[in-house]
């Protein structure tokens, strides 16, 4: 699932989550929809690409995964996890979630 959310301002995010409910990321704020909506089909070109993730940690020793398209602009971000382990599956989740929501046709 796709959710696209209005910002406290007046920018414009979204969050893609796995079919239990799950974020599996956030997206970078955007001025507005349309934004929005490119971002999301650079996500659909992703499918047939290297993705490229970012790993990091935290200064709480969390780990952690930003989303970057083919120039190295940032698209989103992950949610923390107590784990490489849990980071590294987070990554094979949302890897999984783009294929299948690009062959649904939901993105």
């Amino acid at each position: 699932m796709i959710a696209i959310e209005k910002n406290n301002g007046n920018g414009y995010r979204f969050v893609l989550k796995s079919e239990s409910g799950q974020t599996l990321l956030s997206s970078i704020p955007f001025p507005n929809e349309s934004e929005v909506q490119k971002s999301l089909q650079i996500l659909k070109t992703l499918k047939n690409t290297p993705i490229g993730f970012e790993r990091k940690t935290d200064h709480e020793g969390k780990f952690l995964f930003n989303l970057k398209d083919d120039t190295g602009s940032l698209i989103g971000h992950s949610e923390r996890y107590t784990s490489e382990a849990g980071m590294e599956n987070g990554i094979k989740n949302l890897k999984n979630r783009i294929h299948k929501l690009s062959d649904l046709g939901e993105l």
